[in-house]
């Protein structure tokens, strides 16, 4: 099996950006479920969720808890467009459109969770590379999450962010 890039890719529909990440994530999906669809697991690496009603048709606000260079932080209210515990989630919220997570247990011999990640968005074609070098660092985040290390948002500079946009402008993505 080939182990999936931590890259994101995407194409563009129209006006309709589509973000795709296939990630190979080391830990049981039970857990990775806690983190992308719960609203203690939320904050240690994306955003604060509230309110956030877990089922279909719930409302769910994100709340980033990092901010863009002029110091403005990301609030996307929205609804949960899917919910199928511990296999699909799904946010349609303002701003970023349609975010999907799908999980699966790893094959056999390797284990952990495989993450199928998907957004849905419109916008210019820079806000396309910003997406892409936002989801990309936040799956960073969900990682050091998931190995007991959240987040520290205090800290968050837009450094590693820069570095992501610029790789994904440039296609060198190494």
């Amino acid at each position: 099996m080939e182990i999936p890039s931590p890259y994101g890719a995407s194409e563009t529909k129209g006006d309709i950006h589509v973000l795709r990440y296939e990630l190979s994530i080391p830990y049981p999906v039970d857990e990775v479920w806690a983190a992308i669809a719960t609203p203690e697991g939320l904050p240690a690496w994306l955003a604060v969720a509230d309110p956030f009603e877990q089922r279909e048709g719930g409302a769910i606000t994100l709340r980033w808890q990092n901010t863009d260079a002029k110091g403005h932080a990301t609030v996307a209210p929205g609804r949960v467009t899917a919910w199928d515990p511990t296999q699909l989630v799904e946010y349609t919220v303002e701003i970023h459109g349609r975010i999907r997570f799908e999980l699966e247990r790893g094959p056999l011999g390797v284990g952990g969770t495989l993450l199928h990640f998907t957004n849905e968005m419109t916008g210019p074609d820079d806000v396309r590379l910003d997406c892409l070098a936002g989801w990309h660092h936040h799956f960073e985040y969900l990682l050091q999450a998931l190995g007991g290390q959240p987040a520290d948002w205090s800290q968050w500079t837009m450094d590693r962010w820069r570095e992501l946009r610029e790789r994904y402008e440039s296609g060198r993505l190494d």
